[in-house]
């Protein structure tokens, strides 16, 4: 049988049972616009946050605790970098900043008779704007009562902070202490990359004259302030020398090497090293939800199989009369895999579109960059025609076996 006229009968055959073959492929088209739905929304989401990454300060070599367990995370913010180790760091060749980050415990922060609850403010250098990341006013001064906020914290009180404007801030000590904000940022150097993602708001003071967390150096055997985290920018060309040797100072000679627990790693890490883990779990998620799709697909399948199975019922007279008049088995068997085919292709072809939109429709409620995820979108075609051919591979073979003489008998 000529395969032109084996896809011209199919085509007949389909429209001959539009409602039966419209519901059957509407299994198809919900297994493969969920495949393309999910791996769209997964691709965008990899695309905006690893773009964010990227984007984030790529010559920053950041340096904190990493606890071995979930349970040692309040080790991970302990403060073990000392000024000495600062000092340290900032001598290694190719470093052009080093910026340590503190915290200072506050019970809230106060403008006028407005109070806004808050557990901390950041202590750090200038530095920490050296990025551009400033939006509006200027760095605050070191030994100065200024402070600069970034813009969620701006919008934090009932009118926006703007610059001069005095805030109080309420110390757990029971101290309370007036800054003057000189700045408004979007951004800082100091600030892990992974920080970024839903942005808390945060206050920013100068490390002098407000931290005063401090440690017995073990190296100089005095009191020295300590940091939880140093963030060290580096000349562009050496970002990779500068973190080996920084994890190297870490590992071998540092104050914090001496003041960490046992179950807590000292790290030194690159942008580039946060995009490629956090890529790696958004590739696991995203492979893992959309092969839950997969299983939609599974279930069109079935779907096939049994509409062919019932076709191959319904037309056993017609498949004697074809065999009687010289049609061979594998004109049958043609026939009707060509007819699946046909079942899952329309599938295909409703289904990825229908995908693209809902995909589109989610990366906009969720804010994110629409981008495609072409190798899912090529397989979830290939499956949907691949699932028609094989859903209907044993209606097609028990079609072809039909005794031509049983089937002109049959009512």
């Amino acid at each position: 049988m000529n395969p032109r006229e084996a896809v011209s009968m199919a085509v007949r055959s389909v429209r001959s049972h539009r409602l039966r073959s419209a519901l059957t492929v509407l299994g198809i088209v919900i297994g493969i616009a969920s495949v393309v739905t999910f791996a769209t929304f997964g691709a965008s989401v990899e695309a905006e946050v690893l773009g964010d990454l990227q984007g984030s300060s790529a010559n920053n070599v950041y340096v904190f605790a990493s606890p071995e367990n979930d349970d040692g995370f309040d080790r991970s913010i302990q403060p073990l970098f000392t000024t000495y180790d600062v000092n340290q760091i900032r001598a290694i060749d190719g470093v052009q900043a080093v910026v340590p980050q503190g915290f200072v415990q506050v019970s809230g922060v106060a403008r006028g008779n407005e109070t806004v609850a808050r557990q901390q403010v950041t202590a750090t250098v200038p530095e920490t704007f050296a990025n551009g990341s400033i939006v509006a006013g200027r760095p605050f001064e070191p030994g100065s009562a200024e402070a600069v906020v970034n813009e969620e914290a701006a919008t934090d009180f009932r009118e926006n902070l703007s610059i001069g404007d005095e805030l109080r801030l309420d110390l757990s000590a029971g101290e309370a202490r007036n800054v003057t904000v000189v700045g408004v940022v979007n951004g800082t150097a100091g600030e892990l990359p992974v920080g970024g993602f839903g942005q808390q708001p945060r206050i920013y003071v100068p490390v002098d004259p407000f931290y005063r967390t401090v440690v017995e150096s073990p190296t100089l055997g005095v009191n020295q302030l300590a940091y939880p985290q140093v963030t060290v920018i580096t000349d562009p060309t050496r970002t990779e020398t500068v973190e080996q040797s920084v994890a190297a100072y870490l590992a071998n000679e540092s104050d914090a090497s001496r003041l960490k627990a046992d179950d807590v790693t000292l790290v030194a890490r690159t942008s580039g090293d946060f995009v490629d883990q956090i890529g790696d779990v958004i590739e696991q998620v995203t492979r893992f939800v959309t092969g839950i799709a997969v299983i939609a697909l599974v279930v069109g399948a079935i779907g096939i199989a049994n509409i062919m199975l019932v076709s191959v019922t319904e037309r056993t007279r017609e498949i004697g009369i074809m065999k009687a008049v010289g049609a061979r088995n594998r004109d049958v068997m043609q026939l009707f895999l060509f007819e699946a085919a046909l079942l899952g292709l329309a599938g295909s072809a409703v289904g990825v579109p229908l995908g693209l939109v809902v995909g589109w429709a989610a990366t906009r409620y969720a804010e994110v960059a629409f981008a495609l995820a072409p190798f899912w979108t090529v397989l979830a075609v290939a499956v949907g025609v691949v699932v028609g051919v094989v859903s209907g591979l044993y209606p097609a073979w028990r079609a072809a076996r039909v005794d031509p003489i049983d089937a002109l008998r049959h009512e």
